[in-house]
């Protein structure tokens, strides 16, 4: 394959070559079953050993428990705002940190199913979000079924580089995180966390497959309004198939298991983001043109958000990146500026290959 161009998109996001030239082989045959993953019963015995090989592989990535169910589900993040207080709260108390726009959403599509208040915030004055609240002040409940906070924020740029450990902070309460933008480029300290949930557009596969991780203890006390499709003892119990779950999606996951297997596990996808984001704060930060607003300590590793000093500049940039090959790299709409996904499947090269046209066009327009 020819040299594809760099893609940094915040999601749907780009995917490993090496995946997509796999799934295009496989398209029209699945190893001589003469059927396309697209076209098989998820009942059939092939596509049952594609989804138990996707979770074992998941298991042994990010080293899930066995004490934790792996679900296989649909919805996305937005949904599971809604389906984790119907499993989880009982309709009673629930706390939430809000670091940005999706724990934002989080927050208030909650107060549909419990009671829901916010235990910390970063929100500034102007409404933007830069920086963490330090854990030592949130306001927690002691009656509160569970504490929800999302670990990278994708729009702002911000990342939880440690969970905190809510016992020391005097709470028996569970940890829900969302850590749907950074979800194996890092692991997951499940002493502290009692589910975990990603859609898997980001930084896993296609759109349409979210994964939810979630200790056994947690399971069963679902909402009587709660959908049988949505409650995870339900789903737990059918083996994620209770429902027809997004089977494609599965199996590029799976694929996407495979290929971070053999590139070294999520320890090497840590070492290659720290590298990776270095790189490109290393050079704004430098640079005296562009600008990133985010407390060093919080920075994301996955989105990097920047600013330059003349909005007149934004059009102009992206132009000369797309004609470079450097891909969907404005900013959100709610944000304005520039943002750059630097996700596993992007390759240090690209990143280069940004810095470079950065530091290009600064000296034409700086």
């Amino acid at each position: 394959m020819k040299q594809r161009p760099y893609n940094f998109s915040a999601g749907p996001a780009a995917l490993p070559a090496e995946v997509l030239e796999q799934a295009a082989a496989e398209m029209l045959d699945w190893h001589g079953s003469g059927m396309g993953v697209m076209e098989m019963s998820h009942r059939g015995k092939e596509f049952i050993a594609i989804a138990h090989q996707a979770e074992a592989d998941l298991r042994r990535l990010l080293a899930v428990p066995p004490n934790f169910h792996i679900l296989f589900m649909q919805g996305g993040g937005l949904a599971e705002n809604a389906i984790v207080p119907l499993n989880l709260s009982g309709g009673a108390a629930a706390d939430f940190v809000v670091t940005g726009s999706w724990s934002q959403k989080s927050f208030k599509e909650a107060k549909k199913y419990c009671d829901a208040q916010l235990a910390a915030a970063n929100t500034a004055a102007d409404g933007s979000h830069t920086t963490l609240p330090d854990p030592a002040t949130w306001r927690l409940r002691r009656e509160a079924r569970y504490l929800h906070l999302c670990s990278n924020e994708t729009i702002h740029g911000i990342e939880f580089h440690e969970l905190p450990d809510l016992k020391s902070l005097g709470s028996d309460a569970p940890l829900v995180v969302d850590c749907s933008s950074h979800i194996l480029s890092r692991a997951i300290d499940w002493s502290r966390v009692g589910l975990a949930f990603a859609g898997a557009q980001k930084n896993i596969g296609p759109a349409g497959l979210t994964i939810v991780m979630v200790r056994e203890d947690l399971v069963g006390h679902a909402l009587p309004v709660c959908p049988s499709a949505f409650d995870y003892k339900t789903v737990a119990e059918h083996g994620s198939m209770f429902n027809t779950p997004p089977t494609y999606a599965i199996y590029i996951a799976g694929l996407v298991f495979q290929w971070l297997l053999r590139q070294g596990g999520v320890a090497e996808m840590e070492r290659r983001a720290v590298q990776k984001a270095e790189l490109l704060y290393g050079a704004i930060d430098a640079s005296g043109f562009y600008s990133n607003k985010v407390e060093r300590s919080c920075r994301s590793r996955m989105n990097v958000p920047f600013f330059m000093p003349d909005e007149r500049l934004y059009a102009p940039f992206l132009e000369g990146a797309v004609a470079r090959g450097l891909l969907q790299l404005k900013g959100h709409k709610s944000v304005g500026g520039l943002r750059a996904s630097i996700y596993n499947a992007m390759p240090l090269e690209g990143v280069q290959a940004l810095v470079s046209y950065m530091t290009e066009f600064q000296a034409r327009h700086g």
